[in-house]
Parts: C-alpha cells; sequence; structure tokens
C-alpha cells in the first residue's frame, strides 16, 4: 500500500507503557501495604511453583509483562516464558512457568493474569478477524481504546495479525466529519482540506480524509489523500468506491469502516477495499482464558 502507519512492537516506549500500568495494578491491590490473605496462610511456606495454562483456542500477547510484574513488586520470582506472543495456544497449553517463595506467587498472580488475559484476548480477536478476510484486506484497528492501555493493545493486535493505525493524534492526519463540517462553516471543501493538510503537515505525514458518500469520494480523489476512509457504506457503494479510485486514483488507499463485525466484514473485504478498521478489536475483545495452575512445571 503507498501509505501506512508505525506497527508497534515489543520497545523501549511499550515496555514503559506496561510499567507505568503495572505500578497502577499493584497500588490498586496493596495500596503500599501488604496482601493480608497470603500473610496470613503462606507466610513463611517456603517455595513454589506454578504455570500459565490456556483454557482456550487462541493467540497469546502480553507474555513479557509476567517479569516485570515480578519486578515492580520486587518480588523473588523467575519466570521461563515457554512461548512467544504471537503464538497460537490450544486448551491445556503452558505459556510461562514461574517459581520463587509461595508468597510472592500469590501476590502476583492476578495482576500477571489480568494484563495476560486482556492483551491475549485483543490479540484472539484480532486473528479471528483475519482469518475471516483470508488476505483479501488488511485489519486495522482505531483509537477507541481503553486510556492509558492503548500502546499495549495496539501491540496486542499486530500479535493477532492485525495492523496498527495511527497512534494518536500527533502522528497523522485524518480529516473526519466534525473536521469536515467545521471546515464546510468557513466555506472549505473536502478536497480543500485535504490540499491544506498536505501543505501544513510535517513532510511524510499520512493524510486521511473520511467520507460518506460517493460524491464526496469523487470530489476529494482529485487532491491526493493517502488514504480515504469509506464510512458505512453499503457493500454495494464499497464497490462503487473501488472502481472510482480504480479509473484514475489507484495509488490512494480505500478503507472500509462502520458496521464491521464477525459476520460482515469477509463481505465487506470481498468489495476489493485495501483495508478495513475494526475498532471492536480493542473496544470489545473481552479476556482470554488463562489459568494458573499450581505446583505445574
Amino acid at each position: 500500500m503507498a501509505a501506512d502507519f508505525s506497527q508497534i512492537s515489543w520497545d523501549a516506549a511499550t515496555e514503559l507503557a506496561a510499567q507505568t500500568l503495572i505500578r497502577l495494578a499493584l497500588q490498586e491491590d496493596l495500596d503500599h501495604q501488604t496482601d493480608l490473605t497470603s500473610q496470613c496462610v503462606a507466610d513463611g511456606g517456603g517455595q513454589a511453583t506454578a504455570s500459565f495454562v490456556s483454557r482456550g483456542t487462541g493467540v497469546v500477547a502480553g507474555l513479557p509483562i509476567l517479569p516485570l510484574v515480578a519486578t515492580e513488586a520486587g518480588a523473588a520470582i523467575e519466570v521461563e516464558l515457554l512461548a512467544a506472543d504471537g503464538d497460537s495456544v490450544a486448551p491445556g497449553d503452558a505459556v510461562a512457568t514461574m517459581s520463587g517463595p509461595a508468597i510472592d506467587l500469590l501476590t502476583c498472580e492476578r495482576t500477571m493474569l489480568n494484563f495476560l488475559c486482556r492483551l491475549s484476548g485483543v490479540a484472539t480477536l484480532a486473528s479471528r478477524f483475519v482469518d475471516e478476510v483470508a488476505g483479501q484486506a488488511a485489519i486495522y484497528d482505531t483509537r477507541k481504546t481503553t486510556p492509558g492501555w492503548r500502546r499495549l493493545e495496539k501491540y496486542a493486535v499486530g500479535c493477532g495479525g492485525g495492523h496498527n493505525h495511527r497512534t494518536g493524534l500527533y502522528d497523522a492526519v485524518l480529516i473526519k466529519d466534525n473536521h469536515l463540517a467545521h471546515a464546510a462553516s468557513a466555506g472549505v471543501t473536502p478536497a480543500d482540506a485535504v490540499r491544506s493538510a498536505r501543505q501544513q503537515a510535517p513532510a511524510g505525514t499520512v493524510i486521511e480524509v473520511e467520507v460518506d458518500s460517493l460524491d464526496q469520494l469523487e470530489q476529494v480523489l482529485p487532491a491526493r489523500p493517502d488514504i480515504v476512509l469509506l464510512d458505512n457504506m453499503s457493500n454495494e457503494q464499497l464497490r462503487r468506491a473501488v472502481g472510482v479510485r480504480d479509473s484514475g486514483h489507484a495509488g490512494v488507499v480505500l478503507e472500509a469502516s462502520g458496521g464491521v463485525n464477525l459476520q460482515t466484514v469477509a463481505g465487506i473485504a470481498a468489495s476489493g477495499v485495501d483495508r478495513i478498521s475494526v475498532g471492536a478489536l480493542t473496544h470489545s475483545s473481552g479476556s482470554f482464558d488463562f489459568g494458573l495452575d499450581w505446583g505445574r512445571i
């Protein structure tokens, strides 16, 4: 494709985002105090081992967070990863083990599982969408993310085979309907808005504009946006939009959005659009079921 956004990997920025959330999670659980239950039951209870085991079929994401939780908690836990983010898992698969003082394992287990289950849920849903389109179009996430979790959730989308849309308001131009409504009050057309963005944004910035009709599409194509977002169009409208684009503006990427779910995405992909953005990847993924099996290695 002619235009794309940066794909989030497990890098220093992603790890920093994870550490920030881990500190918040541990604060919620411990309030700078102690784990009362484990202190009462397991204090002096010696060493223990446990395994993180899949209860379903899906894709794992978030494994690098497990040792980070132990470090941030000041726990004497050794974590061994048995899988890698992006791996497929089946019921009964162990993806990691941990060993150390029993009280430390008991204190950290829920925080570890919360991150692993949440991010694996995102990765698993992304993989289901990717499978549904069977290579006909690329699946992209959106900014409809959990506040504070954006970088981690977008990383998990990548683990499931999806792609990342812009990370925030700072790294791409996306001229949406409300921008256009405001611009129209000053007599600025959608095409004018694209040209203005091209002139004012830093060189190399992706310029995308949203349209909701074929007439709008025909108006903006001569302004040469990198991407046109086709919002809430029927499959027939999407097919016609692809034909309009192909008739003289083949370098412009077409992205479909709106009304996308696992039942509709294959039909949308068959229209010939280049990619499909799916807010549900992050706002409706739920959690994947991992459990902690005590004493299993």
